[in-house]
């Protein structure tokens, strides 16, 4: 696979928002390109809902007299949700530059039927 076609692929992951406008409007035509466009717009959705569950349990856990404390636990978790995230997101930009087209872990099938 030539660079003209991993290229694209790779922005979507390295600029989100823009590398997603670039890919949807310029490069929809290239499947391996749209593949990791899904695959990146997969990862964002699964830290963004990482992220918001957090604060979710977190309010809920506020008005809980001392339950602040298992929010605080479950700070951690997302902590590691997010290192994770990093991990695959350099997997993910690695498998663009590599011309290799494989599934992210865990989020990457319910990402790859994203009607997009």
């Amino acid at each position: 696979m030539n660079a003209s076609k991993r290229f694209p692929a790779f922005i979507a992951y390295l600029f989100p928002v823009l590398g997603w406008l670039y890919v949807l409007f310029f490069e929809r035509k290239n499947p391996f390109a749209m593949f990791h466009l899904r695959q990146s717009v997969g990862l964002i959705l699964f830290l963004l809902g990482v992220f918001l569950s957090w604060v979710v349990v977190g309010w809920a856990l506020a008005w809980i007299p001392f339950a602040f404390i298992f929010s605080v636990l479950f700070f951690s978790l997302v902590i590691i949700a997010l290192i994770f995230g990093i991990g695959i997101w350099f997997m993910g930009m690695a498998n663009a530059l590599n011309g290799n087209i494989s599934l992210l872990p865990i989020f990457g099938r319910m990402a790859n039927r994203l009607p997009l």
